[in-house]
């Protein structure tokens, strides 16, 4: 399995996992994701075995240490600008048929190496209640009910300090 930077040419497998594993209220759409794609550089990772995509994980570089709703929704590019900064996960998702083979944890994980390689001060999300358990064990911290209220979903707001980023 390979973990890499996504290609357009991966957008129709991304979207239809990103279809499989949300409701249609809370599945970004197609165009945003492929704008993703393209603008965020360095924040948008796909896992890959064989030539099939498998997972993904994605979100912008913001200025912002809690997940904003226009993260879901806008056309959003990385500043190129910005010193610091938190990679703000706005998508996890796997393939129904590579689930339990620890993906998001592997997808998380070169997340964390590209926050600490880019300089990020970490990364953060918006999560359900019952996904809270799984993210602490992958070192995020719950900081609360979220402001958010993408979906008209209810949303904690969980972050991962990076321990090597020095202002």
């Amino acid at each position: 399995m390979k973990i890499r930077p996504a290609s357009r040419a991966d957008l129709e497998a991304i979207y239809a996992i990103e279809l499989d594993n949300f409701s249609p209220e809370e599945a970004m759409a197609k165009e945003v994701l492929g704008t993703h794609i393209d603008t965020i550089k360095t924040s948008f990772l796909v896992a890959e075995k064989d030539g099939k995509i498998l997972g993904y994980l994605e979100g912008p570089v913001t200025a912002s240490r809690h997940l904003e709703d226009r993260s879901f929704t806008s056309r959003l590019q990385d500043d190129p600008h910005l010193v610091g900064g938190y990679i703000s996960i706005t998508s996890l998702s796997i393939a129904r048929e590579a689930q339990g083979m620890k993906l998001g944890q592997k997808l998380l994980a070169a997340m964390k190496e590209l926050a600490t390689e880019d300089q990020r001060q970490g990364i953060n999300l918006t999560c359900h209640d019952y996904l809270i358990g799984y993210y602490e064990k992958q070192g995020f911290v719950n900081e609360g009910l979220s402001q958010s209220t993408y979906a008209n979903q209810v949303w904690y707001d969980l972050v991962w300090d990076n321990p090597d980023y020095h202002s």
